[in-house]
């Protein structure tokens, strides 16, 4: 069964103009049909279309909602684009599959790209939940300076992943169970040190992925599939 993210109220789910589009001309459904909705704020509903267009689908709730249990961890993950950005929408799409509930772009002194179209990658984000069979839409925040990122930071726990030599912890090692944490990945030509050592200097912690240097996208992957597996 077909899964669309619409807004519920009451009896009704609408669904959203890009659902509808693709409801109502992609997958050519009818009134009448059954469908399946979720609210992305974790609710499923069985329900059945009503009110069938390119511009404006309708359904009638059957039954729900289901709330999807929540991830006993919350994790952000706060990532400089690469220069090409199709890895990074591969990794979203990923990171979102296994697992993810805010994914913020971060303005360092070394990125290479300055700009993101936050509505394309909303796009990525609502298919990935469908299609994983999620009802939750992680959050997606704009484009943020580095800085403004660090320091208005209030999660439980803050991490920074960089290539220099120093002090680490493994993030194995890292308690996601029960936490808010906050993960750092930099550009491809890595974070400044100054940037490291503002970070240092408002409370996050230095964070070892590994012997292996990993690209900007495996990296987030990496954080995103430790967390899963050690929560």
């Amino acid at each position: 069964m077909n899964i669309f993210i619409a807004a519920v109220i009451d009896k009704t789910g609408t669904l959203t103009s890009e659902e509808s589009w693709h409801c109502a001309k992609v997958l050519r459904r009818k009134s009448g049909d059954p469908i399946q909705l979720i609210d992305g704020a974790g609710n499923f509903y069985d329900a059945v279309l009503e009110l069938v267009s390119d511009k404006k689908c309708t359904a009638r709730i059957l039954s729900g909602p289901v709330l999807q249990q929540k991830r006993n961890y919350y994790l952000h993950l706060a990532i400089a684009p690469t220069k090409q950005m199709d890895r990074i929408e591969w990794m979203i799409e990923k990171a979102v599959e296994i697992g993810i509930d805010e994914i913020s772009f971060i303005n360092c002194h070394n990125s290479e790209r300055t700009i993101i179209k936050t509505e394309r990658i909303n796009k990525i984000v609502e298919s990935a939940v469908k299609q994983s069979l999620q009802a939750y839409l992680p959050k997606v925040n704009e484009l943020l300076s580095f800085k403004h990122l660090v320091t208005s930071s209030h999660a439980d726990q803050r991490f920074i992943a960089h290539c220099f030599n120093s002090e680490k912890e493994d993030l194995k090692q890292v308690h996601f169970k029960n936490k808010t944490s906050l993960v750092l990945i930099g550009p491809e030509g890595d974070f400044s040190k100054e940037e490291v050592e503002f970070a240092l200097k408002n409370k996050f912690k230095a964070v070892s992925f590994g012997e292996n240097r990993l690209r900007t996208e495996t990296a987030g992957l990496y954080v995103c599939q430790a967390a899963s597996i050690l929560s």
